[in-house]
């Protein structure tokens, strides 16, 4: 039987939960033997949505330790909000009742990186698609910038936080449907930093109430 739905609140504590053991090297992986696959196969319930990076190192399900059907998760290089990611967390809140979003950023990112790169003098010309996603994640390479003398390059962790931070604001901004059901006390969002090395992921951002 699939579960009943959480509350913002429950859905979170249940992924710091599964975040913390798999800090600890003690993941349960829960959820993924026969009889799950079997109740999964004519419907889902997911705890939770994931938006984050497309990165290798940031495998959702193992990160937070969880199963199949568990998380609804869509991901592109750098996490950057699009029309196809606007509908698919629509369609996770709208259809599939999701009570959390987590946004999921990193450290050591390539997508920040080459953001701030392409705004050195010297850079070279990224390909065009590249270019093109990357652009959303300028403006917090700006930020950083200004805050810091001109000779030195700004520092992908904070410019990875900023990003972070201006792609929550952008979900809000953008879908009215996501916005209203926050309003509602029905869904919460959580902005988050992986960290690589740690396997922590820490709230940087929070919209709602958790």
């Amino acid at each position: 039987m699939i579960e009943e739905r959480r509350t913002p609140a429950q859905a979170w504590r249940e992924m710091a939960r599964g975040n913390e053991r798999f800090v600890a090297g003690a993941p349960s992986h829960p959820r993924q033997d026969v009889e799950r696959r079997e109740q999964l196969a004519s419907r889902q319930a997911p705890h939770a949505a994931l938006f984050g990076c497309s990165d290798s190192r940031l495998a959702a399900e193992i990160i937070f330790d969880k199963g199949l059907g568990d998380l609804f998760v869509v991901r592109n290089a750098g996490q950057i909000i699009s029309d196809s990611v606007l509908g698919s967390l629509e369609y996770a809140v709208a259809v599939l009742n999701v009570p959390l979003i987590v946004v999921l950023g990193h450290d050591e990112c390539g997508a920040v990186s080459a953001a701030i790169e392409s705004q050195q003098p010297d850079s070279v010309p990224l390909p065009p698609h590249i270019f093109g996603l990357i652009q959303k994640i300028i403006p917090a390479v700006k930020r950083v910038q200004a805050g810091i003398p001109a000779d030195v390059e700004p520092d992908s962790s904070e410019v990875g936080r900023e990003h972070l931070r201006d792609t929550v604001a952008e979900l809000l901004e953008t879908s009215e449907l996501i916005s209203d059901a926050i309003a509602a006390g029905t869904l919460a969002i959580v902005g988050a930093n992986y960290r690589l090395l740690e396997g922590t992921a820490v709230p940087d951002i929070v919209v709602g109430e958790i």
